[in-house]
């Protein structure tokens, strides 16, 4: 019983740790375009959303119900389960926040969580149709969803701003923005900090402390809203950099769209119970405002990478959940391998992101290419391919090419200097 009371503090204990992670993870989805507009200053941006995300921890319980009810079977479920599920989860979270790129900690998790009760159960313990209906299709819906509704929500914005003031304007769009940005904060926290709920209640009803059924205890939401909270406060600088600057550049009407929309998709998905990536959300609606605005451009390269990494971030999860499985049960010596592993690949990450640092006073300071397919876009005459652009590059002068030099002599040159040698004797 002792310790097994161990293996329970160490599950808890890591499912706080993987909200914490979350929740660094997550600031961008709320506060990325706020930031990148100058709508509010990044300090201030943080401290706000971790304050809505604490607040939006007890505004529900019906995805928390998802994770602990619905994705796997209860029964058979060992604490060593869930651990190793989260070890695939926050190993996910740390990698990507490393390169910067807004991978889903909603799939990491559940992915992690998939992976190592099939390693312990088999599939048959995987509620397939729950997988399928409130976690793929939302995966996939979603960002689609919010990015049309952006993108017509920024056109309709310009089209009626068309004639106001423009200072007038833009400081209420900026005031919208930072509402409707508090707005996703919420969001946030009744979404994702519900996640790290719904995981510690199922560790808690494997280990017979509640009852099956049951909804997460009050304790345990306070402890998840205070760990995603404190994670948004430290910020993940590295990921608002990319979703503020990496996709496209936005004006405060967009920022308005954009935040408005993801609100509203994320808002609805946490009433009807869908474990839905709040990254997902947010990355679509900011492209959809940069399609919106006339002019915009959205650096498709950026976004070809983050889609990569949501591909990924399930199977990737899955598969190092289901490793860490292996090893749990092996016994108490192989929790402590795994637990030891955790800690040092999440030393060595940190260690790594040290080399350059990214934080609240250089978020904004990138220089992002433009890509493949927007350079192309950009280019009016694309040069003829194969052997013959060598040949004509070789024969036909450039239209633009500047005249000889001695057809138009230096004025800072003194004449002296123009004059044959011949002639100078």
């Amino acid at each position: 019983m002792e310790n097994f009371s161990l293996i329970l503090a160490i599950v808890v204990a890591t499912a706080l740790a993987f909200d914490f992670t979350n929740g660094f993870h997550d600031t961008a989805n709320a506060m990325a375009t706020t930031i990148s507009t100058g709508a509010l200053k990044p300090k201030v941006a943080v401290a706000m959303s971790a304050v809505l995300n604490l607040v939006g921890a007890f505004l529900s319980v019906e995805v928390a119900n998802t994770i602990s009810k619905g994705l796997v079977d209860e029964t058979g479920i060992r604490p060593e389960v869930i651990f190793a599920a989260l070890v695939g989860a926050i190993l996910w979270n740390l990698l990507t926040w490393l390169v910067g790129l807004p991978s889903s900690s909603s799939h990491a998790l559940m992915g992690g969580l998939i992976g190592a009760t099939v390693a312990s159960a088999g599939m048959g313990a995987v509620h397939g149709d729950v997988l399928v209906t409130k976690v793929l299709i939302p995966a996939v819906a979603a960002p689609v969803v919010a990015g049309v509704a952006a993108m017509f929500a920024t056109r309709l914005s310009y089209t009626l701003g068309r004639k106001a003031d423009g200072k007038a304007a833009d400081k209420g769009y900026r005031a919208g923005q930072i509402a409707s940005a508090g707005l996703v904060s919420l969001a946030h926290g009744t979404n994702d900090a519900q996640k790290t709920m719904g995981i510690i209640t199922l560790a808690l009803v494997a280990g017979g402390v509640v009852a099956p059924d049951s909804d997460p205890p009050t304790w345990v939401i306070l402890s998840a809203g205070l760990a995603i909270a404190l994670g948004t406060y430290i910020g993940g600088w590295r990921i608002i950099r990319t979703m503020g600057k990496g996709l496209t550049d936005l004006q405060p009407q967009q920022g308005f769209a954009a935040q408005t929309s993801a609100a509203t998709a994320i808002l609805a998905s946490s009433h009807l119970g869908f474990s839905l990536s709040t990254t997902h959300v947010v990355s679509g609606s900011v492209m959809g405002a940069g399609l919106g605005r006339k002019g915009g451009v959205v650096r498709w390269s950026t976004a070809t990478r983050m889609v990569v990494a949501w591909v990924l971030t399930l199977p990737a999860a899955a598969l190092v959940g289901a490793l860490a499985e292996s090893v749990t049960g092996l016994g108490d010596w192989g929790t402590a391998v795994v637990a030891l592993f955790l800690v040092a690949s999440s030393a060595a990450i940190w260690k790594i992101s040290r080399r350059e640092v990214v934080d609240h006073s250089n978020v904004n300071h990138v220089e992002e290419p433009d890509g493949v397919v927007t350079a192309a876009i950009a280019a009016v005459t694309p040069p003829p391919a194969g052997p013959v652009t060598e040949e004509l590059t070789a024969t036909i002068p450039s239209p633009a090419a500047p005249a000889p030099a001695t057809a138009t002599p230096d004025p800072a040159t003194p004449a002296t200097t123009a004059t044959p040698p011949a002639a100078a004797v």
